[in-house]
């Protein structure tokens, strides 16, 4: 049996616990992660194998070996607890490179890699580091996300992750280069399968998301807070075994199409894959499986192990066979599953509740050899795909010190694993873990099926990186700068004013953008119409119709990026999403229906359409009598945007100066009659942390005769 991992290292003090006893408790968490990464290693039969590359989207394993050592290193040079590198070469070859590279877009870069006895010496003078900071830094409790042992905390974490995902990668190189070890042994449990069964889960309501604070160490995503409603559903009491996945197989299921998604095709013809990764084919047509460093018989009882797109067509093929909604099941329903059960959290647990947290074998185990409240195998043994992509929780903030753990994979293309497997430990054992996956990527993951009518609803609140549209997300729902107002809300309070007591029952926000005045228009108009030329714009108001809340990534200096997250409730605007249909159009030439409104808003628009002299003869008609018009321009003429002679002024005319302004009371001066005088209305817009627009518009209200 393994050598069982020790427990996470609270944040809190225990009773009668001093910040010595936590010192001591932290040396200790931090030795073992070490020593044990290492001594996983030590399966490696030579030093050839540190240097072949066992997956063709990673990095070869000399690569992981340095990178954990070189994390610390750069995590705590950041956090200013040590003042000088160990090896800068070293700090720079091993530091990025970890995420799997996609499928369809191999990488080939060549690189220098250091001898393997280089690369040990390299962490030993790390860990001596490591361990001086740990006794020497002071220590006060609990600790929390600004303190400084955080970051220690941190790399302690980061490399547990590590053990797990080399040990992924081991399994994969040829067996020539790796020698089995008494220290990692393989269950001895192997027979045919269990008769696959069903256990009903009742519905409720599942609160996701670890609170700040938390006795655990968390990551990013972890923190912050969702409730979920979950119907009632079925799930299955196993984890599809071997002989499960096998009926599969045999009835062509990996050249059936029909129970692919087209992503799952695509990677499935792109690999030629016909069989799980770890199962390798015999020559009398029986199978064995690859475990860490050794084959054995195929154990039928055991958990197959697959990527998501390899889960996903088992599920549908199994839901056309039982004309059932059978799917993987939601980050929710997991928990939905874990709550029902009554497993406690790690920090609670008498004895670890399944195959995890090197507790067991170095190997999975059989399906049913770990049974709570009617399952098998909710904590470990296999990690388990779910339906959901990774997002951050409402509240979700990066940390400083690693600003892009998370959302790199915030992009719809990572689905969440739980549960764990038998080498998580730390913060992988935990309830709240939280990591997530490319679907075509391999770990020691399998998966449970649910039957369940509740349809899956994944979030389309991906983290926004169009630098255009994330600018205009921070200009109209980020934070005032330099005294100016928001310009969009300035904008909306100006048309209240304008309208006096009267409520218009409809209002145009034509050229609306991410929609901040068009929430605002909604406060006190009865309907609002957004429309926006750009769909990428269009795209950022929709979702803060359906989800209530945006997220966006802006420039601070060169490729370095904040974080912004907004949401409707904060600024006191969800009771608006309601009474605004947004809408892509071009302004010159906009649908029928969109007419006869009584208030219309064109904000920083007509110095950028190809024709703004038909925008205001095509407007003049979709205004009601005695409806406003309001048009809002710094009056910045460009080419690019508009043809020289279509510039409604900022040009000469027979040898005259025309302004914007006296064109604008000769275009509209037969239909429309001025209300009141010019008025210039500042915005600014940020371009980086020290980079910012400050421009004035001019704004000219407009009364319909």
């Amino acid at each position: 049996m393994l050598q069982q991992a020790k427990p996470s290292v609270r944040l809190d003090a225990a009773p009668n616990e001093t910040a010595e006893d936590k010192r001591a408790e932290i040396l200790g968490a931090f030795r073992d992660s070490w020593e044990t990464y290492e001594r996983l290693f030590a399966v490696m039969a030579r030093d050839e194998a540190y240097y072949r590359r066992a997956d063709p989207l990673r990095h070869p394993l000399i690569f992981y070996l340095g990178h954990t050592a070189c994390f610390f290193v750069n995590k705590l040079t950041l956090a200013g607890l040590v003042d000088r590198r160990v090896n800068p070469r070293f700090e720079s070859i091993f530091a990025i490179g970890v995420d799997e590279m996609s499928w369809d877009d191999l990488d080939d870069r060549l690189y220098d890699w250091p001898p393997v006895a280089e690369v040990f010496a390299y962490r030993s003078q790390v860990r001596a580091v490591i361990e001086q900071v740990i006794a020497t830094q002071p220590l006060t409790l609990p600790i929390t996300w600004e303190d400084p042992f955080w970051p220690v905390l941190m790399g302690i974490e980061h490399e547990r992750i590590h053990l797990e995902t080399s040990s992924v990668l081991i399994r994969q190189l040829p067996l020539d280069l790796v020698r089995p070890r008494p220290d990692w042994p393989v269950c001895p449990d192997r027979s045919p399968a269990p008769t696959p069964g069903w256990t009903d889960v009742a519905g409720g309501l599942v609160t996701l998301g670890k609170p700040r604070d938390h006795h655990l160490y968390g990551w990013d995503n972890e923190y912050g807070r969702e409730d979920v409603a979950v119907s009632a559903f079925r799930a299955g009491t196993l984890l599809v075994s071997h002989d499960e996945f096998r009926a599969f197989m045999d009835d062509g299921g990996y050249t059936d199409e029909r129970w692919w998604t087209a992503e799952g095709w695509a990677w499935r013809q792109f690999r030629q894959a016909t069989h799980p990764l770890f199962w390798v084919p015999q020559t009398d047509g029986g199978w064995n499986l690859r475990c860490l460093a050794e084959e054995i018989p195929l154990p039928g009882n055991w958990p197959v192990e697959v990527n998501q797109l390899e889960a996903k067509a088992f599920c549908n093929w199994k839901a056309a066979r039982e004309g059932r909604p059978i799917r993987l099941p939601t980050e929710a329903e997991w928990y939905r599953l874990l709550d029902q059960s009554g497993l406690p959290d790690r920090l609670d647990w008498t004895g670890a509740p399944g195959n995890i947290d090197l507790a067991g074998w170095a190997s999975s185990t059989p399906v049913d050899a770990h049974m709570h409240a009617g399952f098998g195998d909710l904590l470990g043994n296999v990690w388990q795909w779910t339906e959901t992509p990774i997002n951050g929780f409402t509240g979700f903030a990066v940390h400083p010190l690693y600003d892009d753990f998370s959302t790199p994979t915030f992009d719809g293309k990572h689905n969440l694993i739980k549960g764990g497997s038998w080498i998580s430990t730390g913060n992988e054992a935990t309830r709240h873990s939280r990591y997530a996956f490319r679907r075509h990527f391999f770990q020691h993951a399998g998966f449970r099926y649910v039957d369940s009518e509740q349809t899956v609803i994944v979030r389309d609140d991906v983290y926004e990186t169009d630098e255009l549209v994330a600018q205009y997300c921070e200009f109209h729902y980020g934070e005032t700068r330099f005294g100016v107002p928001n310009f969009a809300v300035r904008c909306a309070e100006i048309c209240r004013d304008l309208v006096g007591g009267s409520r218009p029952a409809r209002a145009l926000d034509l050229g609306c953008a991410t929609g901040r005045a068009s929430f605002e228009l909604a406060r006190f108009c009865d309907e609002v119409t957004g429309i926006d030329f750009s769909a990428r714009f269009i795209r950022v108001c929709h979702q803060l119709q359906e989800n209530g809340h945006i997220r966006y990534a802006i420039p601070d200096e060169g490729e370095l990026v904040s974080f912004r997250e907004q949401s409707l409730a904060a600024l006191d605007l969800d009771a608006t999403a309601g009474r605004i249909e947004f809408r892509q159009g071009d302004a010159h030439n906009l649908k029928p229906q969109f007419t006869g409104y009584d208030l219309v808003l064109a904000a920083n628009l007509v110095d950028r359409l190809y024709d703004p002299a038909r925008f205001l003869a095509d407007i003049t008609g979709r205004v009601r009598a005695g409806g406003l018009l309001v048009i809002l321009s710094p009056y910045t003429w460009l080419d690019e945007f508009t043809p020289r002679d279509k510039w409604l002024g900022g040009r000469k005319v027979d040898g005259e100066n025309v302004t914007t302004l006296a064109a604008l009371r000769a275009h509209l001066g037969g239909t429309f009659e001025a209300v009141g005088e010019p008025m210039d209305v500042p915005f600014v817009i940020r371009e980086t942390r020290r980079k910012h627009q400050h421009t004035v518009s001019q704004l000219t209200a407009w009364r319909r005769r």
